[in-house]
């Protein structure tokens, strides 16, 4: 099953709010993945047809023609492919997508917005006008570039959000929230306050998705596993509550996750996407 994908780092000083650009185009190994929640927020630029999202258990399936904007979810979401798929995209770091929206990132928790929501119909429709006579990937990149250093806007409190998120992040989210804003000299509220402004979610919630993932990515679905082991060495209080946080994350018990991952595994070995998304047929 062919899929093609291109990534890269933006140049300064966008590379202090993106992970990085990317295309993707092909045929998905599933027509619906499921996402985990992941330390990061997401604006894709499709270019093939409509694909679904179900954000969450209690909202209905979507489809998205012209792309979609997801802010740092809190809870797995579904993404359903067509039977081809062809688009450009932005991973944000959890505080880069701030600078690029017209209204408070809280707003877009766990509901994913079309492109044109957020810059337009005008603007999205040319751009992807320009994206699709492009010249291949790396020039549909530089495009994609360019727009994002176009729409860069200061934006009030970035600093210390970004800073305080280093901080979660370099640890793993193994930090207590009282000591993050002692050190920022700020309230424990009015920090709470400009994540959810900027990120979309609290400091404490960013810290459980850093350690949530990190303990995933720890994870060998081809060896054996001692949950019990990397439960503790997660930092998780014992096994009932790392259990309880995979369910929260994922929807999954860890045992049933391990299951689904080595299918993946098993159906599509060192397929580009391996690693997160998780089928959901």
């Amino acid at each position: 099953m062919w899929v093609e994908y291109v990534s890269r780092v933006p140049r300064p000083p966008l590379d202090g709010l993106i992970d990085d650009l990317y295309y993707l185009e092909g045929a998905s190994p599933y027509a619906r993945l499921t996402l985990p929640p992941a330390p990061s927020a997401l604006l894709i630029v499709n270019l093939g047809a409509p694909f679904r999202v179900r954000a969450s258990t209690d909202i209905e399936t979507a489809e998205y023609a012209d792309g979609c904007v997801v802010t740092m979810p809190t809870r797995a979401w579904e993404f359903g492919y067509p039977l081809r798929t062809r688009s450009v995209g932005v991973h944000f770091k959890p505080w880069g997508l701030a600078p690029f929206l017209p209204m408070p990132a809280a707003e877009l928790c766990d509901r994913p917005v079309t492109v044109e929501q957020v810059w337009g119909r005008s603007a999205i429709s040319e751009l992807r006008d320009r994206l699709a006579t492009a010249h291949g990937p790396r020039e549909m990149l530089t495009l994609l570039e360019e727009e994002l250093m176009r729409r860069l806007c200061e934006t009030a409190g970035l600093g210390l959000v970004r800073h305080t998120s280093g901080v979660i992040a370099a640890n793993g989210g193994a930090v207590t929230i009282g000591d993050l804003s002692v050190t920022a000299g700020v309230s424990s509220t009015h920090l709470a306050q400009r994540f959810k402004e900027l990120v979309g979610i609290t400091p404490k919630r960013l810290a459980r998705t850093y350690r949530f993932t990190a303990t995933v990515f720890a994870i060998n679905p081809a060896g054996p596993i001692d949950w019990g082991d990397l439960a503790g060495g997660a930092g998780y209080f014992d096994q009932a509550h790392f259990v309880h946080e995979f369910r929260a994350f994922t929807g999954l018990t860890p045992t049933r996750y391990l299951e689904v991952r080595r299918r993946f595994l098993r159906e599509h070995p060192g397929h580009t996407l391996d690693g997160w998304p998780l089928p959901a047929d």
